[in-house]
C-alpha cells in the first residue's frame, strides 16, 4: 500500500472512484488523502498521476491516466475537446445518471444540517436539450500552442489556450460563426492580448443567441481606439445576415473580470431581445443572463405557480436581474419590485418591463439588503443570490417584511443549506425543494426551495 507519508507529485495511483465533488471530478482515498481525478466516473478503477498536493490539507488532485474498470455510466463525451476545456466536465457520464447525481447532490446538501434532513426534495428536474442548448459563447483570443490564434477557453488551473471548434454545447449557430470569425480574425492579423505583457488587441469574443437564433457578437479589447473592429464587424454581419449587431467592449485592467466599463457599437445595434415564457427581455451586451432559457422557463413557471397570486400582493424579487422572475410574476400580481446592485441590468429590466407593458413592476439599484430594510411589507419575496448566497442581513431583512412565502432560488446547493438553516432561526420553515438542470453535462445544479412561516410553539 502506497501511505499518505509516500505520495508525492509525479506518483502514479492506483484508486477507486467513489464519488463526485462539487465540481465534478471524481474523487477516491489513498489513505487518508483525499483525491480528486477530473474525468472519473464512480465505482471506475483507474490509475492516476498525482499533480500537487494540498500544503494545508489531507487533499489531492491528480490527472487520468488509464480507467482500469469503467462504470456501465461512461459514455462517448460528444466534444473533441472534452476533458482538455474543462467546460462541461460531466459529458461522458450518461444523462440520466447525471440528474440522478444531481438529486443526490442536493439531498446531501440539505442533510447534512439537522434541521434540514427531513426536507423533501423533488427528483432533478432535466433538461429537454441536454446539448446544443448554451445561448452565450464566452471566448478567450489566445495564441495556441503552434502560434497560431485560436477561439477557447483556457484549461481548468491553467492559462493554456483549448480551441473550442465543435463545441457541441453552444447553442446553434455560435460554433458556426465562430469558426468563421477565427478566419478574419486571423486575415486581419489581429494580435491576442498578452497577460504576461500586458498587450495586445482582443482579449476575448462574446457570442450571444437569442430564442429567434438572432446574435450578438461583443469584443472585448485591451485598446481604446480599434479601426479594425468596424471591418471586421461589417464582415461578419455580411457573413452572418443572423448577427443583428456587434459591440467594442473596452477592458483596459490587468484582470481575469471578462467586461469593462465601456461599451460601443461597431455595426448594428447592441442589445438583444430574448424570451423566456410569455416574457420578452432586453439584454445588453455585457448582461448576465439564464444559460438555458427552456429550463429557465420551467423553473419560472414554477415560481408563478408556486406564489399563487391573485392579482393583490406586493411581490418583492431580490436580485432580479434583467427582470426575467420579476416580469413573470407581474400581471399575476398587484406590484412587483425588483431589487438588482448592477446598474445595467436594472436598465435592461426597466426597458424590458416596457416590451412587456408591465405597469406593475418598477426596478430599483443599490444594496439588496438596504433595499429590502427600506420597504414596510411584502406578502412573497424572492431570493435569487448568485453562488456565494445572500447575506445575512438580506435574509434578516427579508423575514422582517413578513411575506407567507419566501421563494429562494438558488444554483449552489451548499449556500442554499446554509441559507435555509439562517431563516429557519428567523421562524421560516423551508417546505420542498425542486432541482434543475440548468446547465447539463456540467456539476452544476439550479434549486427552488419554498418556504413558510413556522406556526408559533
Amino acid at each position: 500500500m502506497l501511505y499518505i507519508a509516500a505520495v508525492r507529485k509525479g506518483d502514479r495511483l492506483s484508486l477507486t472512484c467513489t464519488a463526485l465533488d462539487a465540481d465534478g471530478a471524481g474523487i477516491a482515498m489513498v489513505d487518508s488523502l483525499l483525491v480528486h481525478v477530473a474525468g472519473a466516473l464512480p465505482g471506475e478503477q483507474i490509475e492516476a498521476e498525482l499533480e500537487h498536493r494540498s500544503p494545508h490539507r489531507a487533499e489531492g488532485w491528480a490527472r487520468l491516466k488509464l480507467v482500469q474498470t469503467p462504470s456501465p455510466d461512461r459514455r462517448e463525451p460528444a466534444c473533441a475537446a472534452f476533458g482538455r476545456c474543462g467546460g462541461c466536465p460531466l459529458e461522458h457520464f450518461d444523462y440520466q445518471a447525471q440528474l440522478a447525481w444531481k438529486t443526490a447532490y442536493t439531498r446531501a446538501a440539505l442533510a447534512k444540517l439537522p434541521s434540514l434532513a427531513t426536507v423533501p426534495v423533488a427528483d432533478c428536474q432535466p433538461a429537454a436539450r441536454p446539448l446544443g442548448y448554451r445561448n452565450r459563447s464566452k471566448l478567450v483570443y489566445a495564441r495556441g500552442p503552434g502560434g497560431l490564434p485560436v477561439l477557447g477557453a483556457f484549461a481548468p488551473r491553467s492559462h493554456q489556450i483549448v480551441d473550442l471548434r465543435g463545441c457541441r454545447v453552444a447553442e446553434p449557430p455560435l460554433d458556426e460563426i465562430a469558426a468563421r470569425l477565427l478566419t478574419l480574425l486571423r486575415a486581419a492579423a489581429i494580435q491576442p492580448y498578452n497577460e504576461q505583457l500586458d498587450d495586445g488587441e482582443l482579449r476575448h469574443v462574446v457570442l450571444r443567441a437569442n430564442h429567434n437564433h438572432e446574435v450578438l457578437c461583443t469584443f472585448v479589447t485591451r485598446v481604446d481606439a480599434w479601426p479594425q473592429g468596424v471591418e471586421l464587424a461589417a464582415a461578419l454581419c455580411a457573413t452572418f445576415p443572423q448577427i443583428i449587431g456587434v459591440a467594442q467592449n473596452v477592458n483596459q485592467r490587468r484582470t481575469n473580470v471578462i467586461y469593462g466599463d465601456t461599451t460601443r457599437v461597431l455595426e448594428g445595434r447592441i442589445t438583444l431581445t430574448d424570451q423566456i415564457g410569455s416574457v420578452f427581455l432586453r439584454l445588453s451586451a455585457t448582461a448576465f443572463f439564464q444559460t438555458h432559457r427552456d429550463v429557465a422557463a420551467a423553473l419560472y413557471a414554477d415560481v408563478l405557480r408556486t406564489a399563487n397570486l391573485t392579482g393583490t400582493e406586493r411581490v418583492v424579487d431580490c436580485y432580479a436581474g434583467v427582470g426575467g422572475l420579476a416580469l413573470t410574476l407581474a400581471p399575476r400580481a398587484g406590484e412587483v419590485i425588483g431589487i438588482e446592485e448592477n446598474p445595467a441590468a436594472v436598465e435592461d429590466a426597466i426597458a424590458s418591463a416596457q416590451l412587456n407593458h408591465a405597469t406593475r413592476a418598477r426596478f430599483s439599484c443599490g444594496d439588496a439588503g438596504a433595499l429590502l430594510a427600506s420597504l414596510d411589507a411584502a406578502d412573497v419575496v424572492i431570493l435569487n443570490p448568485p453562488r456565494r448566497g445572500c447575506e445575512p442581513s438580506v435574509l434578516q431583512a427579508a423575514a422582517e417584511l413578513g411575506p407567507r412565502t419566501i421563494l429562494y432560488v438558488s444554483c449552489d446547493p451548499d449556500t442554499l443549506a446554509r441559507d435555509l438553516v439562517l431563516l429557519g432561526d428567523l421562524g421560516w420553515q423551508t417546505d420542498a425543494v425542486r432541482p434543475y438542470d440548468m446547465l447539463p453535462q456540467t456539476a452544476h445544479v439550479e434549486a427552488l426551495a419554498v418556504l413558510t412561516r413556522r406556526a408559533p410553539g
